[in-house]
């Protein structure tokens, strides 16, 4: 499965998608990244491959990186786009082209759905429907709505939009939403408030992406994603309290989430 996450000074968030991925069973993870970010992430990253891509001045990922991307993409049997990518115009634009490219499953999150917020209209064009996964911040600009709008009424705002747009939303916060452009919503009840740190929602892209890799449908790898992304998150608040639970302690707590999970059964189930 292919990554494509990360500019200067953003490298954490691409890192940290990656040991999502890992850490939920994917295989082999390819993570594309600029070229000046090569160096620290081949010794962050000693079990993915890198896909070093043409760059901005400013050290993001750069529109002539396009054709490579895609092509790349075509390859895999998955992919996510977003995290850390940075608010770069040119990177921005980089992302609005490629997504009518890809027809492989896709998860769409931080600065990639930033690009989409300003032109919505591209999920009208794109060859499978796709996974997006916003905080409410993010909802907000999507839908054009205010964060506290979106918060006052989740499942129906998060619904509606999955279902005009031909997409599976994964609003995340409190009791997270997954709602499916066919009406279906799941609202999960794992996780805890120490969850809200810098670069969970990395992680939990990373896991998406890669139960989508194993095969899994759109719809099952989000709800299991979230829920399994959720309980890693209790588990290690059990363990070490909800007060500085970090994004890696999740991360290092998922093949144990899952073994819970497998033991337990029957897992996440739509409302």
């Amino acid at each position: 499965m292919f990554l494509l996450a990360g500019s200067v000074g953003m490298s954490g968030a691409a890192a940290l998608c990656v040991r999502g991925s890992l850490r939920v069973g994917a295989g082999l993870v390819t993570l594309g990244i600029p070229k000046s970010l090569h160096d620290p992430m081949a010794e962050k990253l000693t079990e993915a491959m890198l896909r070093i891509l043409p760059e901005t001045k400013e050290g993001s990922l750069s529109l002539q990186g396009l054709p490579e991307i895609a092509s790349t993409i075509e390859r895999m049997d998955a992919a996510a786009i977003g995290p850390g990518l940075s608010a770069h115009q040119q990177t921005k634009e980089l992302v609005r082209q490629l997504l009518p490219k890809v027809a492989k499953p896709l998860v769409l999150d931080a600065d990639g759905l930033n690009a989409l917020a300003e032109d919505v209209g591209l999920l009208r064009r794109l060859p499978l429907p796709m996974i997006l996964t916003p905080h409410p911040g993010e909802m907000a600009r999507l839908t054009m709505l205010s964060a506290e709008q979106v918060q006052s009424d989740r499942e129906r705002i998060a619904s509606e939009f999955a279902k005009k747009h031909r997409v599976i939303v994964v609003l995340k916060g409190h009791a997270t939403v997954v709602a499916s452009y066919d009406g279906s919503v799941y609202v999960n009840d794992t996780g805890n408030p120490g969850m809200a740190t810098g670069g969970c929602g990395d992680v939990l892209t990373g896991m998406i992406a890669g139960l989508l890799g194993q095969r899994l449908t759109p719809w099952d790898a989000a709800r299991l994603g979230v829920y399994l992304h959720g309980l890693a998150g209790d588990m290690s608040a059990a363990e070490r309290g909800e007060i500085g639970l970090l994004a890696s302690d999740l991360a290092d707590r998922i093949p144990q989430a899952i073994r819970r999970y497998q033991q337990a059964g029957p897992g996440p189930t739509p409302t």
